[in-house]
């Protein structure tokens, strides 16, 4: 979800927490700079929401409040007391909800939207468990910049751009649109709610035991056709991992998190690509023109991770990954046990010349011969990752 960060209580996703760092790399006598952060799996320490507008920032609840400190839009209820501030101003009736100009089809009904319990949050949002006409869904709410015209404006152009684009997206394995609205403090995005969370976080409740291969493979070929659909569409996710792959009830992948708005939840000072560096393409890393076929090796990584249960590069920091794939060519190490044709998918997938990737309508094709050599001569197999590296990390 892009450097949203789960909340502590309740949360069944493992994400990143990150602190900005410089890094200078050196590849072949060109020196590489970049801001990058540096990462650690399951902290406790929550990235707090960055409050701009006055309007929702704490208020010290009156003298007759029964709850003291709470979170209160002036003129709002009581009964909104203890609310998280920005559901509560979504939420509020005092203002009209405003949809997107030629999109009024998908502008939400408020009356009909239920708010639960954040399960995540970045810098400028959250993300909350509700129902919408009785279906559980997914609800990012965005807050608008105060005092920064120039953010806002780009901020309202990602949104506009986000919705336009869910809005014509139409496919089994991308996580489903349902509706979006504005409001004068914050916007609002509503998908689908995926039950089974993140694959990150089923991977990680697994504690490294590897995913049944008939179910991996079944997995990676819903995202491969996902993002063949996708790339068909011109649209390039950019930020393809375990933790933006959904998982429904019935074990299907849905791909989540491929808007524009996601470059607008990072913390402030810290480069878009922040927490994602185990699954990122060098010449993304490297700050190189790139194309689709960034997606195509962060498939790679994620059919790396279906098949071995484990976090890439998990003896690493996300900067230690980045320096090591960038400067060493290093790559995760596949099981000496990996069927030959899941080997050469990843291998194929994260090569370091993005033209001589596959596209996703051969990763499609391989992986449905793989599935068949699959089903005809391996029965209920599992496999460990050694969780090494190709080539070890040195000091030189």
């Amino acid at each position: 979800m892009d450097n949203y960060q789960r909340l502590a209580d309740g949360s069944d996703m493992s994400v990143e927490s990150t602190g900005s760092i410089p890094m200078s790399m050196s590849n072949g006598g060109n020196s590489i700079s970049m801001s990058v952060a540096d990462s650690s799996v399951g902290s406790n320490n929550s990235l707090q929401t960055r409050l701009m507008h006055p309007d929702l920032r704490a208020r010290t609840a009156t003298r007759n409040a029964s709850v003291s400190n709470s979170v209160v839009l002036p003129g709002i209820a009581p009964r909104t007391l203890g609310v998280d501030m920005l559901a509560a101003a979504l939420m509020d009736n005092r203002f009209p909800t405003e949809g997107l100009e030629g999109y009024d089809d998908w502008t939400i009904d408020l009356g009909q939207l239920n708010m639960g319990p954040a399960f995540a949050q970045g810098a400028f949002g959250r993300l909350y468990k509700g129902t919408y006409n009785g279906e559980d869904v997914a609800v990012k709410i965005l807050e608008r910049p105060e005092n920064n015209v120039e953010k806002g404006m780009v901020m309202e152009a990602a949104f506009a751009k986000e919705v336009t684009m869910l809005a014509t997206v139409k496919h089994q394995n991308v996580v489903r649109f349902i509706g979006a609205c504005r409001k004068p403090l914050v916007w609002c995005i509503v998908t689908e709610y995926a039950r089974g969370g993140s694959v990150r976080s089923f991977l990680s409740r697994r504690q490294s035991r590897a995913v049944p291969l008939k179910l991996a493979v079944k997995q990676a070929l819903d995202i491969a056709r996902g993002m063949e659909y996708l790339h068909s569409l011109e649209i390039i996710h950019r930020d393809l991992k375990s933790d933006n792959l959904l998982i429904a009830t019935d074990k299907s992948i849905k791909i989540a998190d491929f808007g524009a708005a996601r470059i607008e939840v990072q913390v402030e000072g810290m480069t878009p690509e922040t927490g994602t560096y185990r699954w990122m393409a060098p010449e993304m890393i490297q700050h190189r023109p790139y194309t689709h076929k960034v997606d195509v090796y962060s498939f790679g990584i994620v059919l790396w991770e279906l098949i071995t249960g484990l976090l890439p590069f998990q003896n690493m920091t996300a900067v230690q990954a980045a320096f090591a794939v960038v400067n060493r060519g290093v790559r995760p190490s596949i099981p000496a046990d990996c069927p030959p044709a899941l080997a050469d998918i990843m291998t194929r997938c994260w090569d370091a010349n993005a033209e001589l990737r596959p596209g996703f309508v051969q990763v499609v094709k391989m992986l449905e011969l793989a599935q068949e050599e699959i089903m005809a001569t391996v029965r209920r197999a599992r496999f460990r990752g050694c969780g090494c590296l190709t080539r070890p990390l040195t000091s030189d």
